[in-house]
């Protein structure tokens, strides 16, 4: 008879005979350098200067594939050659790659000067699939001076070893209703919308008077209904409708359209409120950029254009009638620490953050220059106008600091080799964003929802008690869907699914 403890024993080692501790981090990685950097550069799109030369109406430069290659050093005889994790090590180096971006001149439809250019340098991960370790056997491993055994997913930064830590958000594009304790606005639902470019949260609160008001960016406070007919619903009913024709509601629903009717009788007008209330002094100027507002920065991961404020405004309806259900007690309000609502950033999330940042900045110091020398009368080489060194000095700095977008800190930290069984510990390692300093009591209690996830026992104690944890020994995490949101859409749209009019 095969005792229990011997059957797990051999599922284990089945089990990590084909997976590894820091899977989850080095396909995350690739993941980035696959898709996620190229996702940047096309949000970017084509750079379009400001000042022309002489003669030209139309030019701008079109950026195009972009890719990763091996990891290189630049001796300093000028001569360039491929570079192992071990001598990074021994050298106090950066064990960095080049990263290349195709890009050309467009100069009145026509495209010219096409070229590939270095635009920096990033730092690869081990064992990911740009780093000269990954698919290696043992005995190639030992040849190259490295440990076999070790688990790779760590960058070498000046020689030093890092980690960047995998960091625990609250969900994003969710509807999260809670019930406030104190203050005259007794329910409020949280968004935190996102969609690469932007991060924003909105805040749907409802005062016992039955008011309801959205809170975004430099728009604070505003009545619901009011928001409702700036997004294109002109009609009270149809409103209404858009939430719930339920009487029980129909008495706060007709409160928030009666104050609405006084700043608000049009679409126009809603605009015009809008715009005050961002502190707009130009009257002319109101109603454009009240548009450019809530086209931008409400609820981003809807969309951008003017074709996409209808589903805003259904959103936000499915929004406000999910706070009603919950402010009658029909619905009960969302646990924040289920971790259903939570989601695992792992480290190619945050380099494609850092990356976008970095990305941006570049761009703008290409045109700077482009600009400065088009002044002259010259049209320049484009590899003469990017500073490579600038976005080199940003990746590399940020994983040598653990500084970050956001004002986030600790990202990157000095990975643990007091043994081994800390090292993988800290290659697992959960941290989450709350400050240490406050209690977070419910923050940092164990939850029935955290079992088969993280380790119920590896946490530290004092101040980073519940706020730092280790991902249980068989937890995975997802990192390649299997469909785009693209393809799931075409899918839903050849079943019969119709958008919103």
């Amino acid at each position: 008879m095969i005792v229990t403890s011997e059957i797990s024993k051999f599922l284990l080692k089945k089990y990590f005979e084909e997976k590894s501790f820091t899977e989850h981090n080095i396909k995350s990685f690739n993941k980035f350098l696959r898709i996620g950097m190229q996702k940047v550069v096309d949000e970017v799109g084509d750079v379009v200067p400001d000042i022309l030369p002489i003669g030209i109406r139309d030019l701008r430069i079109k950026l195009g594939k972009i890719w990763v290659e091996k990891p290189i050093i630049k001796e300093a005889d000028g001569s360039r050659r491929a570079i192992m994790p071990m001598e990074s090590r021994l050298r106090s180096l950066t064990y960095e790659a080049p990263i290349m971006l195709e890009m050309s001149i467009v100069q009145s439809g026509e495209e010219k000067d096409r070229q590939t250019v270095q635009i920096g340098s990033i730092p690869v991960m081990l064992r990911s699939e740009n780093c000269y370790l990954h698919g290696k056997s043992r005995e190639e491993l030992i040849e190259s001076g490295e440990d076999p055994d070790d688990p790779g997913s760590y960058f070498i930064i000046n020689g030093t070893e890092r980690v960047v830590v995998i960091v625990e958000e609250l969900i994003t594009n969710k509807v999260l209703v809670d019930k406030v304790s104190t203050g005259t606005l007794p329910f409020s639902a949280k968004i935190f919308s996102g969609d690469g470019q932007y991060n924003i949260p909105h805040t749907i609160e409802k005062g016992k008077d039955g008011m309801v008001y959205i809170s975004f960016t430099k728009l604070q406070k505003v009545p619901f209904a009011l928001l409702m007919k700036a997004l294109g619903m002109k009609k009270d009913q149809e409103i209404i409708e858009a939430i719930s024709t339920d009487p029980k509601f129909s008495s706060d629903l007709y409160i928030n359209m009666y104050e609405a009717q006084e700043e608000g009788k049009t679409q126009n007008a809603a605009l015009e409120y809008l715009g005050k209330k961002i502190g707009i002094m130009i009257p002319e100027k109101r109603v454009e950029r009240a548009e450019e507002v809530i086209d931008k920065f409400f609820l981003p991961h809807v969309g951008h254009s003017k074709d996409d404020r209808l589903l805003k405004a259904y959103f936000l309806a499915m929004a406000v009638k999910k706070l009603l259900l919950v402010s009658y007690g029909d619905v009960n309000p969302d646990d924040k620490d289920h971790y259903g609502n939570k989601r695992l950033s792992l480290c190619g999330d945050s380099l494609e953050l850092l990356f976008r940042f970095a990305f941006r900045t570049i761009m703008g110091d290409m045109k700077y220059n482009f600009e400065r020398l088009v002044k002259r009368g010259k049209i320049p080489n484009l590899q003469s106008i990017i500073r490579s060194q600038l976005l080199t000095s940003r990746l590399r700095s940020a994983l040598a600091t653990g500084e970050w977008i956001g004002d986030r800190h600790g990202l990157s930290q000095h990975l643990d080799r007091l043994n081994h069984y800390a090292t993988l510990s800290h290659l697992r390692r959960v941290v989450s964003l709350l400050t240490a300093s406050r209690e977070n009591f419910e923050a940092r209690d164990l939850h029935p929802t955290h079992w088969g996830k993280l380790c119920t026992s590896e946490t530290p104690e004092g101040v980073n008690v519940g706020l730092r944890k280790n991902m249980a020994i068989t937890c995975e995490i997802s990192t390649e869907p299997e469909l785009s949101e693209s393809e799931v859409i075409k899918k839903l749209k050849g079943i019969g699914l119709e958008k919103v009019r």
